[in-house]
């Protein structure tokens, strides 16, 4: 096994996109959306189109700049509002642009988890909650999070997951790249279902989550491995 790097340094961009636990917000705009995962410190690309997440990233980007993405808790089978997991994660917006036919594209990166106690108005359209952020404080930390991870037992299962899932990847990369952005990563990734990615947001650190990916990598793994089998 092997903990995150000791030696990681901040860079000037975690420096800077990291949020202050006291500055976060008694409000925040949430984005529902099923099967994407977003946590601290990873980077979610997004491309927006819908008139209310357009006026959601307006408002953003003139007060906080902060979007919580949220799963739908029926997998988003409901029309326009679905009921939505407790648990999300809040994105700064750190990139914009706009494109010639109306769309805007946003990276948000990863700040803090939150809980949803209660469910606000909607303003122009989009939903808005009232997050309890005390669970996630460590989110905030400027150091990364650290514990251990069983880099062996998940690079393997990760080979034969991305070979029958006919991904590509540089291993080179991978290898060396440290813990916590590598299980960030992963998680984020991996076509997991809804409940799975969920899972993997509400694990309690980094210890926890590492675990968990783990464990669903090999579960899909021996599950294709099966239905391999069946048909042969």
């Amino acid at each position: 096994m092997r903990g995150a790097h000791p030696a990681y340094v901040p860079s000037m961009s975690d420096r800077l996109f990291l949020t202050p636990f006291a500055s976060l917000p008694g409000d925040l705009p949430v984005f529902p959306l099923a099967g994407v995962l977003l946590l601290p410190r990873g980077r979610l690309p997004l491309n927006i189109f819908e008139p209310r997440y357009i006026a959601l990233v307006d408002d953003a980007l003139s007060s906080h700049r902060l979007i919580g993405m949220v799963q739908p808790a029926d997998g988003g089978r409901a029309a326009r509002n679905p009921p939505i997991f407790p648990t999300g994660c809040a994105g700064r917006i750190t990139q914009f642009a706009e494109t010639d036919d109306g769309r805007i594209l946003i990276t948000l990166t990863g700040v803090c988890r939150f809980t949803a106690t209660a469910e606000l108005d909607p303003c122009r359209g989009y939903r808005r909650v009232v997050p309890d952020w005390s669970p996630f404080r460590e989110d905030c930390d400027l150091e990364p999070p650290s514990g251990a991870v069983d880099r062996t037992r998940l690079i393997t299962g990760l080979k034969t997951y991305f070979k029958q899932q006919e991904l590509s990847a540089n291993w080179d990369a991978i290898e060396a790249t440290p813990d916590d952005r590598l299980v960030t990563s992963l998680a984020m990734i991996c076509p997991f279902a809804p409940t799975e990615k969920q899972a993997l947001l509400e694990a309690r650190d980094l210890e926890a989550r590492a675990r968990a990916l783990i464990a669903l990598i090999e579960m899909a793994v021996l599950e294709a491995g099966t239905a391999e089998g069946a048909r042969h």
